[in-house]
């Protein structure tokens, strides 16, 4: 069993940026691809980003490249996502997932765990 649990989520105005944390605890993350989503109110949850095991590859929905970097480090179990350059359509609630397997998905229901989320609001 893991738990995940987010934060860094909060209200900055447009073009600001946040930093998100995705902390594990229960096993270690290290041996997974590491992801994550968001929500935004009445739609449906899509893909943001994901990580290898190691941190040497990465994928970005593209929305969201060139704006944001997952990162991770493996010592902490933690997974981390900056947010740069914030715009008011990246309003959502970020969730972190943890992926069984090796390379990038971008499915949801590729992912077995998932931490509750964080609120991210972007004013304009």
């Amino acid at each position: 069993q893991v738990q995940l649990v987010e934060s860094g989520g909060g209200l900055v105005q447009a073009g600001g940026s946040l930093r998100l944390s995705c902390a594990a605890s229960g096993r270690t993350l290290s041996s997974y691809s590491m992801g994550w989503f968001r929500q935004a109110p009445g739609k449906e949850r899509e893909f943001v980003t994901a990580i290898s095991p190691s941190g040497l590859s990465t994928r970005y929905a593209d929305s969201v490249k060139g704006r944001f970097t997952i990162s991770r480090d493996n010592a902490k179990n933690t997974v981390y996502l900056q947010m740069n350059s914030l715009k008011p359509e990246d309003t959502a609630v970020y969730y972190c997932a943890r992926s069984g397997a090796r390379i990038l998905l971008t499915s949801l229901d590729r992912y077995d765990y998932w931490g509750q989320g964080t609120q991210v609001t972007v004013s304009s």
